[in-house]
This record gives C-alpha cells, sequence and structure tokens, in this order.
C-alpha cells in the first residue's frame, strides 16, 4: 500500500512540468497557427506576430520551478501533498495556457486587421497569465509546508 503512495507523490512531483509543458506546446501551436496564417494576409508585423505566439510558453517555466519546490525525498508522508500540488498546479498550467494560446490567436487576427489595437487585443491574453501566476505562487506558498525528511 506505502508503494502505491510513493507513486502519487512521484506522479506530482513530475505533474506541473509535464501539464505545464503540454498546455504550453498546445497554447503556443494555437497562437503559432494564427501567426502563420497573419503573415500570408499582411506585409509587415511579422515580429509581433511570432512574438506573442510565445507567450503561451510560461506554463512549461512555472511547471519546472514547481517541479523544483517540490523535490524532495517521496516518502508516504509527504506524497499526498506532493501529489495534491503537483497535480492541481499543472492542471492549471494546462488549461491557462491553452485559453491563452486562444486569446493570443484572436488578438492576431484583430491585428492583422487593424493594426492599432494590437496592444489592447493582447490584454486577455495577459489576465488569463495572471491566473496561472496566482496558481503558481500559491503552489510555492502551500509546497512551503511540506516537510522535506
Amino acid at each position: 500500500m506505502s508503494e502505491a503512495i510513493v507513486v502519487l507523490g512521484w506522479i506530482g512531483l513530475y505533474a506541473p512540468m509535464a501539464l505545464g509543458a503540454l498546455g504550453s506546446t498546445i497554447g503556443c501551436a494555437i497562437a503559432g497557427q494564427a501567426a502563420i496564417g497573419a503573415m500570408l494576409d499582411t506585409e509587415s508585423g511579422y515580429a509581433r506576430y511570432i512574438g506573442i505566439s510565445a507567450m503561451p510558453s510560461s506554463g512549461v517555466i512555472y511547471g519546472i520551478v514547481i517541479m523544483f519546490t517540490l523535490n524532495r525525498t517521496i516518502t508516504p508522508e509527504v506524497s499526498a501533498g506532493v501529489f495534491a500540488i503537483g497535480v492541481l498546479s499543472g492542471l492549471v498550467f494546462l488549461v491557462t495556457q491553452i485559453y491563452q494560446g486562444q486569446c493570443c490567436a484572436c488578438a492576431i487576427h484583430a491585428a492583422k486587421t487593424k493594426p492599432e489595437i494590437f496592444g489592447l487585443a493582447i490584454v486577455p491574453a495577459a489576465i488569463v497569465e495572471g491566473f496561472a501566476v496566482f496558481a503558481f505562487i500559491f503552489a510555492l506558498v502551500v509546497s512551503n509546508g511540506i516537510p522535506k525528511p
């Protein structure tokens, strides 16, 4: 029984990075496809499109930091905490980065038609990023309460 509990701890240790990477990959792909389409339709502004398509990559960075923060000897006593923090924060990173990619794609689409709204168009993506940052900070704070054996 304790071996199964330890396995959950290992899953929780790797989950924030893995789920964050998955969400970042999907989000960047969504925004990147929009950027490619916009470059076909416009004569300039390519760097803006590529730059905004990389915004969802932050989820994997948050996941890596949480993974290192949770890194400790996995015992039955700490497994539940590591699992809960790792999986829940990873799920937040997964979902927020996908939605951020969709916001970025919409911003790219709007900016190719009306370039002067580019700055305002990326605000929804920044708001979504804020929710990922909240989860990141709370995971850092809560993980401090898990003892390091």
